[in-house]
């Protein structure tokens, strides 16, 4: 589903806010992945003035995930309400103070709110942030010097923290996940980051490395050739390299790659791969139908649900056992309905 579609959905971190230890250490493993986000998007009364930004385009994610919220300045002990803060460089450093009294300086304590929460982190799947927020904002984050004149931008001091310890970890801001082609690449890339930590829980092998690559190889594909074949060089090296080695550089070029956004052409292609593995079961009127679909959607006359909708048509009368195994037809739960809109 995407941002923009309306539908009864549940209200999210509202009725029993816990703390962000509670939050993030209640990650029970029942195969949804886990996604943390700015408490304050999830209807929780932790900003500088005392309220709230929910942001309702998020709801839909509690029927499929499980979400945990966390306030790096309230977790932090600055207090609710508290005085707003920005971010200001003085000696080479990024330092949060508060905008009325530049004396009061936060920064050591957010840094320890970090230092303890984002091993937490490390076991979710996603990670959304409040825009704008000088601690949890992904970029744009105006950075002042000591007079109060603007500097450059940046990004708030926690999230900035997380995307340094975990670069793994897909990172997004509330306000661009209403566009729903990120919307739809960020969740794609929880789907995947949760089915990573599956396979690291259960134990790496070569052969379950292997097998993991090749469910994703479409999805990888849509996104970026290139790197399909550089990761394909690096698994050739699965004899020669410690497997610890190897996993942890295969996974850092997987994530990097799905965090490209995927080019309509490139979904065409990966279509076209798909369709041919198919043609031979096919008739003519249904090959020519197919083709016809995604012509249309490299056109842009079609969205990307109308072939794919067609290819798992066709492979649910031929049921042939490769596709079955494909990520790229199913990355994530059906009902989230995010291809219909790109």
């Amino acid at each position: 589903m995407t941002p923009h579609r309306k539908r009864k959905t549940q209200t999210l971190g509202r009725a029993t806010p816990k703390s962000p230890d509670e939050a993030l250490s209640d990650t029970r493993e029942n195969g949804r992945p886990v996604v943390v986000a700015s408490a304050c998007l999830l209807g929780q009364a932790v900003r500088y003035d005392g309220g709230h930004k929910h942001a309702p385009h998020l709801d839909v994610l509690a029927e499929h995930l499980e979400i945990r919220g966390i306030c790096p300045e309230a977790g932090a002990g600055l207090g609710t309400p508290r005085p707003p803060m920005h971010l200001v460089e003085a000696d080479g450093q990024i330092r949060l103070r508060e905008c009325h009294d530049p004396d009061r300086d936060h920064t050591e304590a957010l840094q320890r709110f970090a230092h303890d929460h984002i091993p937490l982190l490390a076991r979710a799947d996603g990670f959304i942030a409040k825009s704008k927020s000088p601690s949890c904002g992904m970029e744009r984050i105006p950075v002042k010097d000591p007079q109060g004149n603007f500097r450059h931008y940046g990004s708030g001091l926690f999230t900035h923290r997380v995307r340094c310890h975990l670069p793994c970890l897909p990172v997004e801001e509330e306000g661009r996940l209403r566009d729903p082609a990120l919307w739809e690449n960020f969740l794609q890339r929880v789907f995947v980051h949760r089915r990573w930590r599956q396979l690291r829980a259960e134990g790496l092998t070569p052969a379950r490395l292997i097998d993991f690559h090749t469910r994703h190889k479409y999805l990888v594909m849509a996104h970026s050739v290139a790197a399909y074949r550089r990761l394909g060089r690096l698994l050739a090296q699965v004899c020669r390299l410690s497997l610890e080695a190897l996993g942890t550089a295969y996974f850092t070029e997987l994530m990097s790659a799905l965090a490209q956004p995927a080019q309509r052409g490139n979904h065409a292609g990966v279509l076209q791969r798909l369709a041919g593995c198919l043609s031979g079961h096919l008739s003519a009127a249904d090959r020519r139908e197919l083709a016809e679909a995604i012509e249309r959607y490299r056109r842009g006359e079609a969205t990307l649900e109308v072939p794919l909708t067609l290819l798992r048509h066709h492979q649910q009368r031929i049921r042939d056992p490769y596709l079955a195994r494909q990520y790229y037809l199913a990355p994530y739960p059906a009902a989230l309905e995010l291809r219909n809109a790109i």
